[in-house]
Order: structure tokens, then C-alpha cells, then sequence
């Protein structure tokens, strides 16, 4: 019968070498969390800055011609800021797959390896 010297640091090497690709990709997780929800944030503030702008022409126009103007010049600046921020996810869209491709190619070839080594 062998006996077994039971070594607690190689226990918590296995699991932190075990998790350090889980707990990589769940830190990328958050921060593409974060990052969309500000862009949904920045979004939100574009309709409320247009819907606020749209209500003080309509307090302040003096003919219809000149809210229906404003109205229009309002909606047009709404929809390059929204075309921007359509941009600006798309490319944060890209950057966290990217991200995320790079993380589980990492786990794979650090899976790859110890699999090799164990054999």
C-alpha cells in the first residue's frame, strides 16, 4: 500500500489553473456588460435630449411653419446621433467576440497542453 502525502498547494494550483480561463472570460463578460449597457445609456440620453428639445420649439415656436422646422431639424440630428451610436456598437459587438475568441483559444491550447502532459 502507497501512501499519499496529501499537499493542499497542489490542490489550489489544479483549481486556479483549472479556473483562470473562467474567471478571464467572466471579467471580459462584465466589462462587455458594462460597456453595452453605457452605450444603451448614452442612447437613452440622445431621446431624452431630443424629446426635451422638441418640447421647448414647441413651447417657444410662434407659427407652425417654424415648429415643423424645428421639429425636422430635431429628428434629423436624432438620427446621426443614433447612427453613431448603431456604429459605436457595432464595433463593440466585434471587439467583445474578438475578445472572447482570443479567451477561448487560450483555454483550448491550455486544455491541449495539460491533457498532453497528463498523458
Amino acid at each position: 500500500m502507497t501512501d499519499r502525502i496529501l499537499d493542499p498547494n497542489t490542490w489550489f494550483d489544479a483549481y486556479r489553473e483549472a479556473y483562470a480561463s473562467v474567471y478571464k472570460a467572466q471579467q471580459e463578460a462584465f466589462k462587455a456588460v458594462e460597456r453595452f449597457a453605457r452605450v444603451q445609456y448614452a442612447v437613452a440620453g440622445d431621446y431624452l435630449e431630443s424629446g426635451l428639445a422638441q418640447a421647448h420649439a414647441a413651447f417657444g415656436a410662434k407659427t407652425p411653419v417654424e415648429l415643423l422646422s424645428k421639429q425636422a431639424e430635431f429628428s434629423g440630428q436624432l438620427g446621426e446621433k443614433l447612427r453613431a451610436r448603431a456604429e459605436e456598437f457595432t464595433s463593440l459587438a466585434s471587439e467583445t467576440q474578438g475578445t472572447f475568441a482570443k479567451v477561448l483559444t487560450e483555454f483550448t491550447t491550455k486544455a491541449a497542453a495539460s491533457t498532453r502532459k497528463a498523458a
